[in-house]
C-alpha cells in the first residue's frame, strides 16, 4: 500500500486549541498524553487567527477545544474525547 505524505493510516488526526493558564488545558493534553495520542497543540492566546478558527469552527471561544478528525469537543470530556477516538 502507498501512502502519500501527510496521510494517516490508523491514526485520528488530533488538534488542541488550548492556552497556557487554563488548568484544564493541561489536563486535557496530560490525558492525551497518556493513553500515547499525538496531537497538535495550538496556543490561541498568541494565535489570533487559529482563535478566530477555532471561534468560527464551534461557536465557542472557550478552551480547551479538542478537534478530532474533524469533530469538535469543547472542554475536557474524557468520555467524549475517548468515544471519538474510538478507545
Amino acid at each position: 500500500m502507498r501512502v502519500k505524505r501527510g496521510e494517516r493510516i490508523g491514526k485520528k488526526k488530533v488538534k488542541i486549541y488550548s492556552t497556557p493558564t487554563c488548568p484544564y488545558c493541561r489536563m486535557a493534553k496530560e490525558f492525551l498524553r497518556s493513553k500515547g495520542i499525538e496531537f497538535e497543540d495550538v496556543d490561541v492566546s498568541e494565535n489570533q487567527e487559529a482563535a478566530k478558527e477555532m471561534m468560527e469552527k464551534s461557536g465557542s471561544n472557550g478552551v480547551p477545544q479538542i478537534e478530532i478528525n474533524g469533530k469538535i469537543i469543547v472542554g475536557f470530556d474524557k468520555e467524549a474525547i475517548e468515544k471519538e477516538l474510538g478507545s
